[in-house]
């Protein structure tokens, strides 16, 4: 026999040895506030080979009611995000690699009109330029834990060569930021191409597929604000 009780309901039934109600007993049921009540099907005779009738008891059936919920309401959800106007105060870092730097110089280029289009003054951004994309890691995270920044710009152009070097250098740079921003807690954005040949890295750098480090800058403001208004 399958029993259905709702929560916070207390139905007192004084039951026999097997555990059937009997027939006498009224229907058990819940109160308005609850969602579930129990009605005791229909009872049928049953002929047996002694004298006495018994009584062939149906299951309890749960049905819902219409009604108030005894659930309590579910708690409102806060959705978090960064804003690209709240800009005031937040101050920027951006490390740019020399290596490639007729692309990085490009990309530097959108990045700080970005920055400045988002109202970011002049005064609160710096620029470091370092040797290669390999050398971005160690000083992204020595400006992180400065917590002088919101949040640093890594640029830089990996191009393929002719030898695995490109796979060692591309690999290492995106781990070297990713390790920045983890071990200083401020948001290290990666903004290094990785590309199979010059065409496609200055089409990224201003050419017709956009400029990347505008967009590398857009996602620092983004996460600037975020960290600054929100997760501080």
């Amino acid at each position: 026999m399958a029993l259905f009780v709702s929560t916070g309901c207390f139905i007192h039934v004084d039951q026999p040895p097997l555990g059937f109600l009997p027939h006498s007993s009224p229907i058990q049921s819940c109160d308005s506030t609850t969602n579930l009540h129990l009605y005791k099907g229909p009872q049928r005779r049953t002929q047996r080979s002694f004298s006495h009738y018994t009584r062939e008891i149906m299951p309890l059936v749960a049905v819902q009611r219409k009604g108030r919920s005894s659930l309590a309401p579910s708690a409102v959800v806060r959705h978090l995000t960064g804003s690209v106007t709240r800009t005031q105060g937040l101050r920027f870092a951006v490390v740019v690699a020399r290596f490639n730097e007729i692309v990085t110089k490009q990309l530097l280029e959108g990045a700080l009109n970005t920055l400045k289009n988002y109202s970011v003054e002049d005064e609160d951004i710096d620029v470091v330029w370092v040797p290669g994309c390999f050398e971005i890691g160690v000083v992204a995270e020595r400006m992180g834990k400065s917590q002088k920044y919101n949040a640093i710009l890594c640029i830089g152009a990996v191009i393929r060569g002719d030898t695995t070097h490109y796979d060692a250098v591309a690999n290492l740079t995106g781990s070297g930021v990713l390790s920045a921003g983890l071990h200083s807690g401020v948001p290290c954005i990666f903004g290094v191409l990785t590309c199979e040949n010059m065409d496609q890295a200055l089409n990224r750098a201003g050419g017709k597929s956009g400029n990347k480090g505008a967009e590398a800058a857009l996602t620092a403001i983004e996460m600037a604000s975020l960290m600054e208004h929100h997760l501080k």
